[in-house]
């Protein structure tokens, strides 16, 4: 046996708890925040054990700067390269969309 009640048909109304405690766009963008709060603190630690200068030579750019700066702008490069790729595919198939048939 159960001990939850037949259901007679009639719909519950919803507790104002659970209006209250319900996920919210703003409570998505705090998990949001920490997310990258933690992940600035990782990129922090591995700048910081990464210090040992490397030579950089880059067209007629030649110098040295700490391994894990290095590293870090070849990253941001690299999403900057692809964001710019991703951005002209949306902006090409959004036009496509758009555009009106002749008739």
């Amino acid at each position: 046996m159960t001990d939850t009640p037949p259901f007679d048909g009639e719909a519950k109304p919803a507790t104002p708890a659970a209006d209250v405690t319900r996920r919210s766009r703003l409570s998505t963008a705090w998990i949001g925040v920490i997310v990258a709060a933690v992940a600035l603190v990782l990129l922090l630690v591995f700048i910081l054990q990464n210090r040992k200068d490397v030579k950089i030579s880059f067209f007629t750019f030649n110098g040295s700067m700490p391994l894990g700066v290095a590293l870090l702008l070849a990253a941001a490069g690299g999403v900057l390269i692809a964001g710019v790729a991703a951005a002209l595919r949306i902006w090409q198939l959004r036009r496509r969309v758009n555009k009106k048939p002749n008739p």
